[in-house]
């Protein structure tokens, strides 16, 4: 029986790898200044990071490179986790998160609604670069039961407590699921961040 299961195992901790190898090729191959990956023992204590960033996955914008908890990398779900964080990468690299940011300390009034529009073009970025990696029809559903990332998982070193950003289980999949479907990164657009700079930094 061990014989048999030992295999079963393997394979899956390697599709997954394979998987996560994938997204961050698509990512390379859409857009310049894209982060390495990086598997982690542990994310606390990488990039700065205490107890209360992700523990699963995290993006460090002072080395520009994603981090990935050994564990987080077995699980089906990795591929999304880090398709996640290349969609701030991409922000960041590209001007986005400069914008926002701006936006958000001059009107601090409307920062959730702002930070809802930023995490909603992250997760339409995750699910185009998921479909260009050859992972469409994938739903957060499938693997989450509470909506993930509303706390800190980015930032630059040292990583530690960040706002809370909350836009629900079905609004972060809709617009994952947007992005799957999406011929173009138009389809980005979120809110009154467009998707100008996006469509400018994309290579194809």
């Amino acid at each position: 029986m061990l014989r048999w299961l030992l295999p079963i195992l393997m394979f899956g901790t390697a599709a997954s790898a394979d998987a996560v190898d994938d997204v961050m090729q698509a990512a390379a191959n859409s857009f310049d200044r894209m982060p390495r990956l990086e598997r982690v023992a542990r994310i606390e204590g990488a990039c700065g990071a205490d107890s209360h960033v992700n523990q699963d996955v995290a993006y460090c914008t002072t080395r520009n490179v994603v981090l990935l908890s050994e564990t987080a990398a077995s699980r089906p779900e990795a591929p999304y986790l880090v398709a996640h964080v290349i969609g701030h990468a991409v922000q960041v690299q590209h001007g986005i998160a400069d914008i926002a940011l701006r936006e958000i300390r001059a009107r601090r009034a409307e920062e959730p609604t702002l930070r809802g529009y930023v995490a909603s073009q992250v997760e339409c970025i995750a699910g185009f670069l998921m479909a260009r990696a050859g992972q469409q029809g994938a739903s957060l559903t499938d693997w989450f039961n509470a909506e993930p990332f509303t706390g800190t998982h980015w930032g630059r070193d040292p990583l530690r407590v960040g706002p809370q950003v909350s836009i629900g289980l079905d609004g972060r999949n809709a617009w994952f699921m947007r992005g799957q479907a999406a011929t173009t990164l138009q389809d980005c657009a979120a809110g009154e961040f467009g998707a100008e700079l996006l469509l400018r930094a994309y290579k194809g």
